[in-house]
């Protein structure tokens, strides 16, 4: 049976299944591309303070709003908290500066981006930031990630976010988390695709009512064009057989095959693309369902193959060790 479309957040709100990723989407097209996804359906999109397209991705937003194809009610839009702004009095000047750069009043959810405190740098110096200070140095901060989401906690409160959630944590780290937490986190969003399913984790935190949000669905497809070593040593899911045999049965795409094979479980995904036609499919991946000998068959391809370590991109913040 087609599934909802939409998953009940702790916090009491929706959120779409499938989203649109804006990650790695050029500056000079973002804002068209946001545009024609709001155009084509798509309702969630996932931003980040890292992607540095914010401003561009509010425009597209602003624009579909002016044209009368969406009213703000109707889209859910997401935003995450970058490393170097993790001290508690840096958390709510970011959000603030996020969402003007968006042009919103507030964001539908708000993400802890990494597990990780680095020094502050100055967005008048640079920004986004990325993982490095003003000298070009990996440098440690000094925030826990209690003082950090206490902060967060505070801009629930204040009305610039209505539910908050974190990204690349592990088990042991969300353990710790909901001990202290007065807001349970909304979301959890990790790198999921059949080369790393991540069961356990996925499994705790849907058990203890944090939705799952699914990144880098397609698995090496999307840091191939990053020169990473582990993506080109990988075979491509999309042209896996195991995934094609299933597409063709299905009469599907292997990438519909690959997103239907996450939301069936109730993990919500966020793929992104400038074709209209692959716009269409990706967002069509709720009105069939994968048998049990599929879901099988894909289980057996997990081989724990993580592309998203900072360690691959030669910074040595060893979070996965």
């Amino acid at each position: 049976m087609p599934s909802s479309t939409t998953i009940k957040l702790n916090s009491g709100h929706e959120m779409p299944l499938v989203g649109f990723g804006l990650w790695k989407v050029n500056n000079d097209t973002c804002a068209d591309q946001v545009y024609s996804a709001i155009k084509a359906g798509y309702r969630c999109f996932d931003g980040a303070c890292d992607y540095g397209n914010e401003v561009e991705s509010g425009q597209g937003v602003a624009r579909a709003i002016k044209d009368g194809l969406v009213k703000r009610s109707d889209l859910f839009l997401v935003s995450k908290l970058w490393n170097s702004f993790h001290d508690g009095p840096r958390v709510e000047p970011i959000c603030k500066k996020q969402l003007k750069d968006w042009g919103l009043d507030y964001f539908d959810l708000y993400i802890m981006h990494f597990p990780i405190s680095l020094k502050y740098v100055d967005p008048e110096v640079r920004y986004p930031p990325g993982f490095t200070d003003e000298n070009g140095n990996v440098t440690p901060g000094k925030a826990s990630i209690q003082e950090t989401w206490t902060a967060m906690e505070k801009l629930v409160e204040g009305g610039l976010c209505r539910s908050i959630g974190i990204s690349n944590f592990r088990g042991v780290l969300l353990m710790d988390l909901l001990r202290y937490a007065k807001i349970r986190p909304a979301t959890l969003q990790i790198e999921h695709h059949p080369y790393l399913m991540q069961e356990g984790l996925v499994k705790y935190a849907q058990d203890e009512g944090i939705a799952v949000t699914a990144y880098s669905s397609f698995g090496p497809q999307s840091f191939l064009e990053m020169d990473m070593q582990q993506a080109k040593d990988a075979a491509l899911l999309l042209e896996h057989p195991a995934i094609k045999k299933i597409a063709e049965k299905h009469g599907k795409t292997p990438a519909q095959v690959l997103l239907r094979w996450a939301t069936q479980r109730n993990v919500a995904v966020i793929p992104k693309s400038n074709n209209k036609d692959r716009l269409a499919q990706n967002l069509d991946v709720l009105g069939f369902d994968l048998k049990d000998e599929d879901m099988k068959e894909i289980k057996g391809i997990d081989k724990g193959l993580r592309f998203n370590d900072p360690l691959n991109y030669g910074v040595a913040v060893p979070i996965y060790v």
